[in-house]
């Protein structure tokens, strides 16, 4: 009887988020995609309580497009990925808190819409990694700010290991601008932080959906430069105003994404798809199947927030250089913070550490992996 009565109820919840698919227009917002930002706070803007955690992140996109899939090594024949999205057609945003809406999306239900969009000076960008850091950054922002200068620790999920932010006491500054602002730029700090860490827990074995491996998505050449810009995109909207609450940050997200895409040159759909052409046999290979690590060919292992994006041999425009800010008024944010990851009893193929991994070893992980799928990938003329 339950179990009939959750069908039941899943069903008609899926039916009721098929019908949200309307998009309330919104107020176009300027993103600041400088390389090097100084953005502060030019007044105290309302804040939200603190936040629920993102529920997860969007499952969204291996790389490539008209995908191909097996589940337990069957091919399942007659269905494709799309993965390719339009800049103009992205739908509203939401605060990824509910697994139901983010996997609603991914069933093309409700008006947010993720996945992969190609530009001239950002690459191939990831419209599901550019939401989630964003909400990420967000979320630990509404923590940060109300407890900032104090010792205190926030715990995550798990990925593989037990998620721990640990946060230094510390004298904060003393006008509360300047705190405002130091609270926004440690927020983005660590929230780029949680998404490197994503990349490499998902090739040492982390799995979100059991049974389903993540192999495929881990130092995808478009994750991480997505993920930065999505860190930007909210450091910009809590300072300057546009995420007073979490309904306006909803409104203020739809209204920004547009706008960054459109300074990195973000092309339609077609155009999009025939990048990805180019590539084949390059960067991915159409043939493999869903969710076949080596689908994807080519990973970039560069985990720094000082970064340029990869884009294909073929690209004549100059890559944007994007960055974060590491220091504000005299404060160097790594000093404020640690990023802590924690044994559990389920490791996958992650090493155990003598007492917890911390942002000083994510190097050395990702070198391990780099060697190995060195060894273990397909070769191809452009890349080797």
């Amino acid at each position: 009887m339950f179990k009939r009565f959750l069908f039941i109820n899943t069903i008609v919840f899926f039916l009721f988020i098929a019908g949200c698919t309307q998009v309330t227009p919104v107020k176009s917002l300027h993103a600041n995609l400088e390389s090097v930002t100084h953005e502060e706070a030019n007044q105290l803007w309302q804040t939200p309580t603190p936040l629920t955690a993102p529920n997860g992140l969007r499952p969204c996109c291996a790389f490539g497009y008209d995908l191909k899939v097996k589940a337990f090594e069957i091919p399942i024949p007659f269905y494709r990925i799309d993965n390719v999205v339009e800049a103009s057609a992205l739908g509203n945003h939401r605060y990824n808190d509910s697994f139901w809406l983010g996997t609603g999306a991914v069933l093309g239900l409700g008006s947010e819409k993720s996945g992969l969009i190609y530009s001239h000076k950002g690459g191939f960008l990831d419209i599901a990694h550019i939401r989630d850091t964003a909400d990420y950054t967000y979320y630990l922002f509404s923590h940060i700010y109300p407890k900032l200068g104090q010792a205190w620790t926030l715990t995550l999920s798990d990925e593989l290991a037990q998620r721990k932010i640990h946060f230094n006491a510390f004298a904060p500054p003393k006008n509360e601008l300047e705190r405002y602002t130091l609270s926004a730029y440690l927020a983005a700090h660590l929230g780029y932080r949680l998404a490197v860490w994503h990349e490499i827990a998902q090739w040492y074995g982390f799995r979100s959906v059991p049974g389903f491996s993540e192999g495929i998505s881990a130092f995808s050449p478009e994750d991480l430069y997505s993920n930065l810009i999505g860190a930007r995109l909210s450091l910009t909207l809590i300072l300057k105003g546009h995420a007073t609450s979490l309904e306006h940050y909803n409104q203020s997200m739809q209204g920004i994404i547009p706008s960054a895409l459109y300074q990195l040159e973000a092309q339609p759909r077609q155009l999009t798809q025939q990048w990805f052409d180019v590539i084949d046999g390059q960067w991915w290979d159409s043939q493999q199947r869903v969710p076949d690590k080596f689908l994807v060919l080519m990973r970039d292992y560069h985990i720094s927030d000082q970064r340029y994006p990869v884009l294909p041999f073929e690209e004549i425009t100059s890559p944007h250089y994007l960055t974060l800010p590491s220091a504000y008024s005299g404060y160097v944010l790594e000093q404020l913070a640690e990023f802590q990851l924690w044994p559990t009893k389920e490791m996958a193929n992650l090493p155990h550490p003598k007492t917890y991994w911390s942002e000083a070893d994510f190097t050395d992980l990702t070198e391990k992996a780099r060697e190995i799928d060195n060894k273990t990938r397909p070769k191809t003329t452009k890349i080797d």
